[in-house]
């Protein structure tokens, strides 16, 4: 029952039972899941307060900590960062978070937390800052520091504490890299001091954990090791050369400011928790970190895109047309994601070795046999198309050729349900043109992913004068339900990401003709921010594609170029061994880029088209807004995160 003495608090219960353990609650109102505002953190304070008089007055024994939602806690409420990036305000709230999480550390009585979902950001620094940390030991418990996705690094005392908990290597990993750990995982590490299996047996376990005085202890000695004397240097410099494999540290410069932070201060856990809030303040209102956040708020803004309520609908049953790369590995994708698939083509020989991919796609990815095997039943080859009168979702990936498209269309229609989704992959012909050999054309929408499937983010939901909303906000959902991220696009030669890319890729091709190195230019675009330079990304994406792609969107490749010599040889990129590159095992054997003065300034030159073209698309209404230009190309293409998309970075003078 609450203690009579109890403050009022609008996201918090506190109460005291018959053996004097106190049960303190989080259930944060009007939000689906738990974060740490403001608000939230300052009704911590007095609810602390609290517990201690109540200890001091020998009343209460000890805390559980626990959650009312699915999940413990998100971290810090990203909504209010914009403001809270202010210098003049940012430094006061750190350290007012800093001093109520040492006064649980401190308290003499025991602190026990009890995680189940998701504990990430500063939730898990609350629960390190707690004396005992139980978790459920299942597939929805997640642990980690995400906080470098959005240009910063923990700030409210985790830097020290993980280091103390997990040792100074595997710490400073975790947060370098936002890796998510499960439970079991986190337990490896010392975060998390005991496992159950279920969430119901949280409530028990603490009371175990308090009555028993249970305390976690700290990392041993030989991990605590690394961090002592000359070592740490070392340890150090190590880290920064990995850090620099991925990022540059102007363009992303939390991770090298985190490793700074460890070099000076990493032996002694509460040096680097009093020094972290000097190192986290000029972050938090750097241009990365605004433009992190911007794409953070773009991705969910992309959640919102599906169907709402009750008629939300249910997809369990897909079937693709078309077992080439692309149709296989979408198939792949939506069986990983717990659907029942089937995948047609013209015989087994053709669907055979996407299986295969599949199979591989899931032994990377599901850590047992019994789930790849399980994975592996929901995908099942279907000759004959018997799978496409039960599909929710047809989806269509076969040759870029409008006559096959028509037919396809044309027969499935005639055996779909009336609620089944009917939508294309085609990646440039306009769906008003597939459309004609329908009965109802209204139904067709495009769904065009992008390869790899299993890692771009991306499907374009395309939408064409023939559709109405609705049925875009099916397909959205569709997309959602699979973990992809939805951008509506209308419908137009090359939609919205390969008619940004085209000119900007052919440029750079042009620029190869003329005798520039593709080496220099690829280096060039990654100096400025791309994952991939355009040389590179030509080969990975196939000449004959690349082509294909620049004739439907009216753009030549000459006949006596080498780019024609290539495709004429059979010399298609990756996918053949042998483009502008030649390929071994997947990666481009590339010769040393010769020097040059200002790569970055080179890279900017390069992404000029792709820039330009961005704008015309959106004045033209291809996307609804520049926001969604600019999280398409990110998600898309990879376009620079830390610049927060072309038009933005051009806004911002960047591009």
């Amino acid at each position: 029952m609450a203690h009579p003495d109890t403050p009022p608090t609008k996201h918090w219960d506190f109460s005291v039972d018959v053996e004097q353990i106190g049960w303190l609650t989080l259930d944060v109102k009007d939000n689906s899941v738990n974060v740490l505002s403001r608000e939230v953190i300052g009704e911590l304070e007095t609810l602390v307060t609290h517990i201690e008089n109540l200890g001091k007055a020998g009343t209460l024994v000890g805390v559980v900590l626990l959650s009312a939602k699915s999940g413990f806690i998100a971290g810090a409420d990203i909504s209010e960062f914009d403001q809270m990036s202010d210098p003049a305000v940012l430094p006061e709230a750190l350290k007012r978070t800093h001093a109520i999480f040492q006064r649980i550390e401190d308290l003499r009585l025991p602190f026990v937390c009890g995680i189940s979902g998701f504990c990430v950001g500063g939730g898990l620094e609350l629960a390190l800052a707690c004396h005992y940390r139980i978790a459920v030991n299942d597939d929805a418990t997640k642990l980690g520091f995400p906080e470098v996705n959005l240009g910063i690094f923990p700030g409210f005392a985790g830097t020290g504490r993980s280091i103390r908990q997990a040792g100074p290597v595997d710490a400073m990993q975790l947060m370098l890299t936002g890796k998510i750990l499960r439970a079991k995982q986190a337990k490896a590490l010392n975060l998390v001091d005991k496992l159950v299996r279920h969430p119901d047996q949280l409530r028990w376990e603490g009371r175990k954990a308090v009555l028993s005085k249970r305390k976690s202890e700290p990392a041993p000695l030989a991990k605590r090791a690394l961090a002592f004397g000359p070592i740490r240097g070392r340890v150090a410099e190590r880290m920064r050369e990995e850090a620099r494999k991925k990022a540059r540290k102007e363009n992303y410069p939390a991770p090298f400011a985190l490793i700074d932070l460890f070099e000076k201060y990493g032996d002694d856990p509460k040096q680097m928790i009093a020094h972290e809030i000097d190192a986290f303040v000029p972050l938090m209102a750097s241009p990365t970190a605004q433009n992190l956040r911007r794409v953070f708020f773009l991705s969910e803004s992309l959640k919102r895109l599906g169907v709402k309520g009750k008629d939300k609908p249910k997809f369990t049953r897909v079937h693709v047309v078309g077992a080439g790369v692309m149709g296989g590995d979408i198939a792949a994708w939506c069986a990983y994601r717990g659907m029942m698939v089937t995948l047609q083509d013209m015989d087994m020989e053709r669907i055979k070795p996407a299986l295969d991919r599949a199979k591989k796609m899931f032994k990377k990815r599901l850590k047992t046999k019994q789930a790849v095997d399980a994975a592996m039943s929901r995908l099942e080859p279907d000759v004959e198309g018997k799978g496409i009168p039960r599909c929710d979702v047809l989806i269509e990936a076969v040759v870029e050729k409008l006559e096959i498209k028509q037919q396809i269309f044309s027969d499935a229609e005639q055996r779909l349900k009336p609620s089944a989704i009917m939508a294309t992959n085609t990646s440039s012909i306009e769906l008003e043109r597939i459309a004609e050999a329908l009965d109802n054309p209204s139904r067709l929408i495009g769904l065009h992913f992008f390869n790899p499937v299993a890692q771009l983010p991306l499907v374009e939901v395309i939408k064409s004068t023939l559709n109405d909303e609705e049925s875009i906000r099916v397909g959205a959902s569709f997309v959602l339900a699979i973990g992809k991220s939805p951008v509506v696009v209308k419908s137009a030669p090359g939609f919205l990401v390969n008619r940004a890319l085209m000119p900007y890729m052919l440029e750079a091709v042009d620029r190869v003709e003329k005798g520039e190195s593709p080496e220099q230019l690829d280096a060039a675009a990654v100096a400025f921010g791309m994952p991939m330079g355009p040389i590179e990304l030509m080969d990975t994406v196939g000449l004959d594609v690349g082509a294909f792609v620049a004739k439907e969107l009216g753009q030549k490749v000459p006949q006596d170029s080498r780019f024609a010599k290539l495709i004429a040889a059979g010399k298609l990129g990756r996918k053949t061994g042998e483009g502008f590159y030649k390929w071994e095992d997947g990666k481009a054997i590339k010769e040393k880029a010769p020097p040059h003065g200002n790569l970055p300034g080179l890279g900017r030159d390069l992404v000029q088209p792709l820039v330009d073209t961005a704008e015309v698309i959106v004045a033209e209404g291809v996307v609804e807004s520049a926001d969604m230009a600019d999280i398409g190309m990110i998600l898309g293409t990879g376009f620079a995160p830390f610049l927060g998309g072309p038009l933005k970075a051009r806004q911002d003078g960047r591009a």
